[in-house]
């Protein structure tokens, strides 16, 4: 499987992004989908997830009520909703794919992206 994220860009505080993941391949509805993010100096950590059907969803406390994740099968491309972007969102944002709706959440991923920019202005 091969991700491609896109959706990154430079928005002022409050704002909101979209932020697309296209996966190559015929197999995209068997796996659990993530949202993961690194900022400078820190450590790659978990955002988002979401199951193989979408009926299942996982965030981070930090974007809790502030973050969407969703997917379309039939597009082989999950999504991520940002709202009311926080300075602290200014990350590189990795999208992921997991065997297991529970690995993604534990980081336990099989294919990762390349990583789209996310910077938060004041």
């Amino acid at each position: 499987v091969q991700l491609q994220a896109s959706g990154g860009g430079l928005v002022q505080a409050g704002g909101s992004l979209r932020l697309s993941c296209a996966a190559s391949g015929r197999t995209f509805s068997t796996y659990a989908m993530g949202w993961f993010r690194q900022a400078p100096g820190a450590e790659r950590e978990f955002v988002a997830a979401i199951n193989e059907r979408g009926r299942l969803t996982s965030y981070a406390d930090s974007v809790k009520g502030r973050f969407t994740i969703s997917r379309d099968n039939s597009k082989n491309t999950v999504y991520m909703q940002m709202n009311s972007l926080k300075l602290e969102d200014t990350a590189v944002y990795y999208c992921a794919a997991s065997v297991s709706y529970g690995g993604v959440i534990r980081a336990s991923v099989n294919y990762w992206g390349q990583g789209t920019q996310v910077t938060v202005s004041s």
